[in-house]
C-alpha cells in the first residue's frame, strides 16, 4: 500500500481541524460561563422592597413620596398595559421615573455619560406568587463604570433616597 502526502495533509488537517473546534467549544464555555457570571453580578446589583400592596397601591404610593420629597415624577410607566395592547400578558407591571437636578446634576458634571442611567427608576411588579416587589439598581453600581468616584457624597444620597423613598411606599 502506498501512502500519498495527500493522505497525511488531510489526516493532518482533521487533527487541525479537531484542535480548532475543541479551543472553539472552550472559547464558547468560557464566554458562556462570564455571562452567567455577568448575570449574576447584576442580579446582586438590584435592590429589591417587599412590600403587601398592590402593585399600583405600591406604586401611587412611592410617586406620593417621591413627590412629597421634592423630586420630580417624570413619567409613569404601565408596562402591563402596553404589553396588553399586543396580547402578551405581562401582569401588572408599572415604572416610575424621576430626579432631582441637586442630585443628579453633579453627578453629570462628573461624567455626562450618567445621563444614560439618570434620572432613577423604580419597577413595581408581581413575582410568579403574586407577592409584590419594588426594584431599583444600586445607584453606585448603575455609575460604577463611569468617571464618577464611587465615593462621591451624591451617591450615597441617591441610594438613601432610594432606600427612604422605597421603604416608605411599601409600608
Amino acid at each position: 500500500m502506498r501512502l500519498d502526502h495527500r493522505d497525511a495533509s488531510w489526516r493532518h488537517g482533521c487533527k487541525t481541524r479537531q484542535k480548532g473546534t475543541d479551543m472553539r467549544h472552550h472559547i464558547i464555555l468560557a464566554a458562556a460561563l462570564a455571562v452567567i457570571g455577568a448575570g449574576q453580578a447584576m442580579a446582586d446589583d438590584l435592590v429589591r422592597v417587599k412590600t403587601g400592596k398592590s402593585v399600583t397601591a405600591a406604586m401611587d404610593a412611592l410617586q406620593t413620596a417621591v413627590e412629597g420629597a421634592g423630586a420630580t415624577v417624570f413619567a409613569r410607566i404601565d408596562h402591563g398595559a402596553g404589553a396588553r395592547t399586543v396580547d402578551i400578558d405581562l401582569g401588572d407591571v408599572q415604572l416610575l421615573i424621576f430626579g432631582n437636578p441637586k442630585m443628579g446634576a453633579p453627578v453629570m458634571s462628573a461624567d455626562p455619560i450618567a445621563g444614560l442611567f439618570l434620572p432613577l427608576k423604580v419597577l413595581a411588579y408581581a413575582d410568579k406568587d403574586g407577592q409584590v416587589w419594588l426594584i431599583y439598581e444600586d445607584p453606585e453600581e448603575t455609575l460604577d463604570d463611569l468617571e464618577v468616584d464611587d465615593v462621591h457624597p451624591v451617591i450615597g444620597k441617591m441610594r438613601g433616597a432610594l432606600e427612604k423613598l422605597t421603604a416608605k411606599a411599601a409600608e
